[in-house]
């Protein structure tokens, strides 16, 4: 299995920097968010070219790391319309240049009515959130198909895709085989489930089957009563029951370190090798 980061987690910088920063570590392939890892990007659409996504692809490529995923998260449900209007032609482009990045996907979440602080609202789990999110997703499906790129959706505790069976509705809703799924258990979790993740793990495996494509790799603790994220391998996250069940049922999907910090990451890329043994 292939074993990568989210490389603006070394800083920005240039990304023949960052494709060396990762390397280093052992990793194979990057998660690429530009505007958070690329001096001088914003990933904005109007300022990418063919040009400038080959020149990423060799950086990267150079250092024998694949570019797993283009982020392009954004808020569909944000209050802002023209900035969801924005972000929407910003992931059109990605998707219109995902061949020139080689890259295998690029993903959103699902976003939240809190607008920038992507938290708990209850207006996230109402039919009104889902069916934007039907509308802007079917929408980038379209763009999508017609670039033969592929789309990775992920779910959230906090968003409006709040549980796996309400990402699954969602893509089943749109009935696109470009969208698949990228699975953060960590994303589902509360105080009042956390200790349930690998039920919820299973649900995902049971819901997504083949079509999880991405997982992200993160674990924690509990401190003065909530979720804290940590040092992968430090913490409570079961990964002796994870990864045995996602080297068997989902042998192909990149393994994404998200919110590592730089000097945890040859503890956890080791720690996570050793439980794929």
């Amino acid at each position: 299995m292939k074993i990568g980061v989210r490389v603006h987690d070394f800083g920005k910088s240039d990304a023949k920097t960052l494709a060396q920063k990762a390397k280093a570590i052992g990793f194979d392939c990057v998660q690429l968010v530009l505007n958070k890892a690329i001096e001088g990007e914003t990933g904005l659409a109007g300022t990418l070219t063919k040009k400038k996504a080959k020149s990423f692809y060799k950086a990267f490529k150079k250092e024998g790391l694949e570019i797993a995923m283009l982020g392009a998260y954004f808020n569909p449900v944000h209050s802002n319309k023209e900035l969801v209007a924005k972000m929407v032609a910003k992931f059109k482009e990605h998707l219109e240049y995902e061949k020139a990045f080689h890259a295998g996907y690029v993903g959103s979440e699902t976003g939240s009515y809190n607008d920038d602080k992507w938290t708990y609202n209850p207006l996230n789990r109402t039919e009104e959130a889902f069916n934007e999110n039907v509308r802007i997703f079917s929408e980038l499906a379209s763009v999508a198909e017609k670039s033969k790129a592929k789309i990775a959706l992920e779910g959230a505790y906090g968003h409006c895709m709040f549980e796996p069976k309400a990402l699954k509705r969602l893509v089943d809703t749109i009935g696109s085989d470009s969208i698949y799924y990228t699975v953060d258990i960590y994303n589902y979790l509360s105080i009042d489930n956390y200790a349930n993740h690998t039920q919820i793990f299973d649900e995902c495996l049971e819901l997504f089957k083949d079509r999880i494509v991405i997982f992200h790799i993160k674990d924690f603790i509990i401190e003065d009563g909530a979720l804290k994220q940590c040092c992968i391998g430090k913490g409570v996250m079961n990964y002796d029951y994870i990864m045995p069940k996602i080297k068997e049922n989902c042998p192909n999907a990149y393994l994404i370190f998200e919110g590592s910090k730089p000097d945890d990451m040859e503890f956890s890329y080791k720690f996570v090798q050793s439980k794929l043994k």
